[in-house]
Order: structure tokens, then sequence, then C-alpha cells
């Protein structure tokens, strides 16, 4: 399993069974889509660290407590479109997916990181085998 169809697990679980996992699948990919350096995720803790929230994308990254982010200040690092598309590809409105990524979010970066980094590997074996143990703590 790699990192987006867990992702996409992660979600349809914090959704409640609001959404198809196609749906979830599609959203995830949109999300997802890259980032400099490697790593899927990459690219969200750039918006984040860029956006004026570089404490708490590195509360995400690190081996402590997540620091908790609001819905709009999901909206105002990703911007307004990319949270339009990810709403759309689930079918809910913009407001309860800024809600969702914001409670997302937090819990999958922090789960595809160890002490302060985005796992290099997660598509290879000892990067998939750390990223599972996290989720199934």
């Amino acid at each position: 399993m790699d990192l987006k169809q867990m992702a996409t697990q992660m979600l349809m679980s914090k959704l409640g069974g609001d959404a198809d996992s196609g749906s979830a699948q599609a959203a995830v990919d949109n999300l997802l889509g890259g980032g400099e350096g490697g790593s899927p995720l990459s690219g969200l803790v750039e918006k984040f660290s860029g956006g004026g929230l570089a404490d708490v994308a590195q509360s995400w990254l690190g081996d402590g407590d997540n620091a908790s982010v609001s819905a709009d200040q999901v909206t105002e690092a990703l911007g307004s479109g990319q949270v339009a598309d990810f709403a759309s590809k689930l079918g809910i409105d913009q407001s309860q997916a800024a809600e969702s990524l914001s409670n997302f979010l937090p819990d999958l970066i922090d789960k595809s990181s160890r002490g302060g980094e985005l796992l290099g590997s997660v598509g290879g074996l000892k990067g998939l085998g750390g990223l599972a143990s996290k989720f199934f703590k």
C-alpha cells in the first residue's frame, strides 16, 4: 500500500463514510499532486510554512504533539482554489472541505514523518514499513 492509498483510507475515516473510495482517491490525488524534494507531501508542508504557519507545520513533522490548524488557515495556506477542487472531488461544500483538511492534514503529515523530516523513501520498503507502523500505533 502506498502513501496515496493510506491517505485515502485516512481521509475516508475522517469523513466518516461521507465519501466513496473513488471520490476520496481523486481528492487525495489532486491534493498530493507533487512537490519539490521527492515527497508528495513536501509541497503541502511548503505551502503551510510559506503561509506563516511554519511552526504549525514543524509540529506535524516533529515527534511531539501536533498543533491544530483552523479551516480558515487551511484555506489561506492552500488557496481557495485548491480547497474548492478538493471539495468538488468529494462532492462537499468548500467550508466542509476546509474543516476536513484541518483535521486530516496534521495527522497525515505527522504519520508520514519522523524526527522532523518527511520520510524520504515512503514509496520504498523501508519508508513504507515505518509509515505503516505509525498508522497502526
